[in-house]
């Protein structure tokens, strides 16, 4: 352990890595300016402020004393209400208010639904390359974060057989993530479906984070049929980001979606670690959810526009091939194979002034990668991308 750490502290804390993403923004503080402002792609934040009406309606929930007091542990009635009609509409299936909680966060969501499945010595499936957050969480939690390979040929799309071959008597769940992060891969509706019904077999459950459920593709309204059967009820648990949908990051609310009969047993878990999720922004999203529904679609087609942008940028690149690419993400293939992810991206930063995060922060096997996270930014900063990238050498 590092000098000066007291031997009381927990190893399993201690042992895992710093946040990756301040140590990247440190990198910037030596870029001198030389091709113009920074270009943060490090992180994925909304760039677009949210709506003026919610902006306003924060505001005064935010000054009233309702606004804080504690309140029930899995959320406010208006708001689980809202989430599970708006839920049931866009899956076409039955999800009550009591299938839901609502969370400070989706990281919190997925903290906690690690701690109600799995304790130390258990493992779960997660797909590499995988979300850092995930991983540190599960390292801390004494839970295997056991590698389910992605490949770039498969499009980053994981397989089933590979999963059933990883499963022993020490998994207890598969972890996806679709859209993807770091990826922005999209899983086809089948494999996501196949994946609960494998879970569903084996005796262990499905949690399936769609923290960027709402950007995906013209024309996909939804990631997959799972809802439409009451089967989903066994082993499906599902995670999910208003931060991103709604551009209120700091307002940290996330929500899951379970059978009552789990939200029961992990209303256990959040009363011990969150009491209740923020009130403000609970009392404003039952409007958002239904009255900006064609602000969130306005929103989604921008970011698809964002995402064609890029990949124009980097067409006269072919050195920097895109593997994948959607909703908030996209990752890139970097010109350097003899030299390390991180070198490669602290070289963008200092030199050229933009700042990615390097595949090694997502996994083993990821050095030859570069995450980009272009939803931060318009579609004119990413279109100056092609000089930026163009002549990096290192």
């Amino acid at each position: 352990m590092a000098s000066g750490v007291p031997n009381s502290i927990n190893p399993l804390v201690a042992d895992v890595g710093s946040p990756p993403i301040p140590e990247a923004q440190s990198w910037t503080k030596r870029y001198d300016g030389a091709f113009g402002p920074l270009i943060n792609l490090s992180q994925a934040v909304p760039g677009n402020a949210p709506h003026a009406g919610m902006l306003e309606r924060l505001a005064a929930t935010a000054g009233s004393a309702s606004g804080a007091q504690y309140g029930p542990i899995n959320g406010d009635a208006g708001l689980r209400q809202a989430y599970a009609t708006e839920l049931s509409r866009i899956y076409e299936g039955r999800i009550e208010p009591g299938d839901t909680a609502v969370t400070a966060g989706c990281n919190l969501a997925f903290f906690a639904t690690m701690m109600l499945l799995a304790r130390h010595g258990d493992a779960v499936l997660l797909p590499t390359p995988w979300y850092f957050n995930h991983q540190m969480s599960l390292d801390m939690l004494g839970i295997e974060p056991r590698p389910l390979p992605c490949r770039p040929e498969a499009g980053f799309v994981p397989r089933i057989e590979d999963a059933e071959a990883l499963i022993d008597e020490k998994v207890k769940a598969i972890v996806l993530v679709t859209p993807n992060n770091p990826t922005g891969a999209v899983y086809p509706a089948h494999v996501i479906e196949g994946f609960a019904e494998l879970c569903r077999r084996r005796g262990i459950h499905l949690v399936i984070d769609e923290t960027y459920r709402d950007f995906l593709p013209k024309g996909v309204n939804r990631a997959h049929g799972l809802f439409t059967s009451e089967e989903w009820r066994g082993p499906v648990i599902q995670l999910y980001s208003f931060s991103k949908s709604y551009a209120i990051p700091g307002h940290r609310m996330g929500a899951i979606t379970a059978d009552a009969g789990l939200i029961e047993q992990v209303a256990k878990i959040l009363d011990c670690i969150q009491i209740c999720a923020p009130r403000t922004a609970q009392a404003v999203l039952p409007w958002a959810i239904d009255s900006l529904r064609d602000w969130r679609e306005e929103n989604r087609a921008e970011i698809n526009r964002r995402a064609e942008v890029f990949r124009q940028a980097l067409a006269p690149l072919p050195e920097w091939r895109i593997e994948s690419v959607g909703a908030y993400f996209a990752y890139l293939s970097h010109p350097f194979p003899e030299k390390s992810a991180q070198a490669v991206a602290e070289r963008l930063a200092t030199e050229r002034g933009v700042l990615c995060l390097p595949g090694s922060y997502f996994g083993p096997g990821q050095e030859g990668h570069l995450r980009v996270a272009f939803a931060n930014v318009g579609a004119d900063v990413l279109a100056g991308l092609t000089e930026r990238l163009r002549g990096l050498s290192l």
